[in-house]
C-alpha cells in the first residue's frame, strides 16, 4: 500500500512541477507552490512509513495529500491558461483594489 500511494503521489507532483515550469520564475503563485510540491516531494521520497509522511506534512491522512496534490494540478493548468501574471487588459476601476470599500 504504502509504495502505490508513494507512487501516486510521486507522479502527482511531477506534473505539478512540470506545469509550474511552463510559467514565469517570477510568478508568485510558481515560486510558493514550487516551494511546498518540493517539500511535499522531498517528504514523501525521504519517508518510508505512510504515517510518518502524514505526520511530517500535516495536510490530513495519504488520501486527502492525494486529492490536494490533484487539486492543485488542476489549479496549475488553470492558472497557466489564466496567465494572471500578465498585464491587465484595460486600467482597473477606481477603488479596484481598496477595502473595505
Amino acid at each position: 500500500m504504502a509504495g502505490a500511494v508513494k507512487k501516486v503521489l510521486n507522479i502527482l507532483y511531477g506534473k505539478v512541477l512540470r506545469t509550474l515550469q511552463k510559467m514565469p520564475e517570477d510568478s508568485v503563485y510558481r515560486k510558493s507552490t514550487e516551494q511546498i510540491i518540493n517539500h511535499r516531494l522531498g517528504v514523501v521520497n525521504s519517508e518510508k512509513n505512510v504515517q510518518k509522511i502524514e505526520e511530517v506534512i500535516g495536510g490530513g491522512q495519504i488520501e486527502e495529500l492525494i486529492l490536494q496534490a490533484e487539486n492543485e494540478l488542476h489549479l496549475a493548468r488553470k492558472m497557466l491558461a489564466w496567465k494572471p501574471w500578465e498585464p491587465l487588459v484595460r486600467e482597473a476601476p477606481p477603488k479596484q483594489w481598496v477595502w473595505p470599500v
